[in-house]
């Protein structure tokens, strides 16, 4: 009777192993979905928080809160982040909040990005999210296309994104029923009231338009990629705390 006992343990202990060890992979190969080069960096944003001041930081978890909100009620998050140009800031937050949400393991979250005029998808952008290990191909043929549309993938288990610049308004983005994230002041003062969103929040970064043409150009596009993509994993990070609480 007692051997039969030990064995049971045993078999209880094993099989409980074995499902921690299994659990624990799942989380860890859904992470590995990112490429190698973006699963490095999304680790280096994911420990930066440090670096964003305590006002911002509340602002921040305003727009968490909605999205807590909203997965509690079980609904998809459709998220529309907004500059005037829609060339940089835009869609540095578009790449970066849905990278959070896959890192964090938080399902139903869609984002998109626009302006309130449309002007092209600025290179130097591109560069500076090909640096951090986003892949992005042009998919225009014509050289002359003032305005490209590129694809961009972040692993080969993920979708991949079509990005050009375009008006919030435009057809590929949600028209209802969507958060505005507005990222640049002049978006911000110049259009109060965003068509179709349910909520409007404003988190302003400096554009980094104003290094163009120096020596310093690649740098502060990555500087401003690194901010972007350490507040909005912040979001995506808080938003998973508190769906964990009970």
């Amino acid at each position: 009777m007692k051997t039969s006992n030990l064995f049971v343990l045993l078999f209880l202990f094993f099989s409980l192993f074995f499902s921690f060890s299994s659990f624990k992979s799942s989380s860890e190969m859904k992470k590995s979905k990112l490429y190698p080069k973006l699963q490095s960096y999304a680790e280096q944003l994911a420990t930066n928080f440090e670096t964003i001041d305590t006002e911002r930081k509340t602002k921040l978890q305003e727009i968490g809160n909605y999205i807590i909100e909203q997965k509690k009620s079980s609904k998809n998050v459709d998220v529309t982040v907004i500059c005037t140009h829609n060339s940089r800031r835009s869609h540095f937050g578009q790449v970066w909040l849905q990278v959070a949400a896959y890192y964090y393991g938080i399902e139903g979250i869609n984002t998109f990005s626009g302006g309130t005029e449309a002007t092209a998808f600025n290179p130097r952008a591109v560069a500076a999210l090909e640096r951090a290990g986003v892949k992005i191909e042009k998919t225009t043929a014509k050289k002359s296309d003032t305005n490209p549309v590129y694809s961009s993938s972040i692993g080969t288990k993920f979708p991949k994104t079509l990005m050009f610049s375009k008006k919030y308004t435009h057809q590929q983005n949600p028209q209802k029923e969507f958060a505005a994230i507005m990222v640049c002041g002049h978006a911000d003062a110049n259009c109060p009231l965003v068509m179709g969103a349910e909520a409007r929040f404003a988190i302003p970064f400096e554009d980094p338009k104003i290094s163009d043409g120096t020596p310093s150009e690649s740098q502060t596009y990555d500087e401003r990629c690194k901010q972007i993509g350490t507040e909005f994993f912040f979001v995506m990070d808080y938003v998973k705390t508190e769906l964990s609480k009970k």
